[in-house]
């Protein structure tokens, strides 16, 4: 008799190391759930992935506007794991300390994940890889990304931050992600349009070179609020 994880009962996460999408409304969207250290599975269990670390060969290399940049030196398959953005994990009002000490010239690395759940809540996880990453920290924004952010749980409920690709992608091609996270999620809105054109000012230029360019990186203006108009978990 064959043994079947626990973790699988409500469905496989990965098809031949590659994601499996969740439907066509809402595609790759939810976490997902690696078996671990409390499974009787073993380390070949197909749901077993992201935490096996990076299988690929990349290279980081230098771009000609937007600083250093990372690239495959071999062909990626659709849905497969590429790397994970590694780093410190932050509470709200560290991020935001470290996010408003920086100036125009500083290179910003914090990503903020947003997840909502089931009853209405949203639970946020900061990382910053200044200090402490990998080859992640090098990737680049895109508004046409290849490759697309899920949160991935092992062995506790902080996330790893695990990129996907998005499309089958060829040898030497450069990878890149969306930092504001919206690729294979929701549209953005009005509302946030009219912030976001309000905030221009502030924001960096964007060099993606995509058809659909935005023109600037992506803005959390939560992260430059006042801290008495702010709520969130503590460092």
């Amino acid at each position: 008799m064959v043994h079947t994880c626990s973790c699988l009962r409500l469905g496989e996460n990965y098809n031949s190391l590659c994601l499996r999408p969740t439907g066509e409304e809402e595609e790759y969207t939810r976490p997902v759930f690696e078996c671990n250290a409390m499974c009787q599975c073993g380390e070949s269990c197909q749901n077993r992935v992201v935490q096996r670390g990076l299988q690929l060969r990349l290279e980081v290399f230098k771009t000609e506007k937007k600083g250093w940049g990372l690239r495959t030196l071999e062909f990626i398959a659709k849905g497969r794991f590429v790397c994970e953005y590694a780093g410190e994990v932050l509470g709200f009002n560290e991020a935001r300390r470290r996010i408003q000490a920086q100036t125009s010239k500083d290179s910003n690395y914090i990503i903020v994940v947003r997840e909502h759940l089931h009853n209405g809540q949203i639970m946020e996880t900061f990382v910053d890889p200044t200090c402490i990453g990998n080859i992640g920290r090098f990737l680049n924004h895109s508004c046409e990304p290849n490759l697309f952010m899920v949160p991935v749980r092992v062995d506790s409920m902080v996330p790893k931050l695990a990129l996907f690709a998005a499309t089958d992608i060829s040898a030497g091609e450069e990878l890149s992600y969306d930092y504001s996270g919206r690729f294979h999620n929701l549209p953005i809105t009005n509302r946030e349009q009219k912030y976001l054109e309000e905030e221009n000012r502030l924001r960096k230029p964007c060099y993606c070179g995509s058809p659909t360019c935005a023109s600037f990186l992506p803005w959390d203006s939560s992260l430059f609020s006042a801290p008495d108009t702010c709520s969130g978990s503590s460092p």
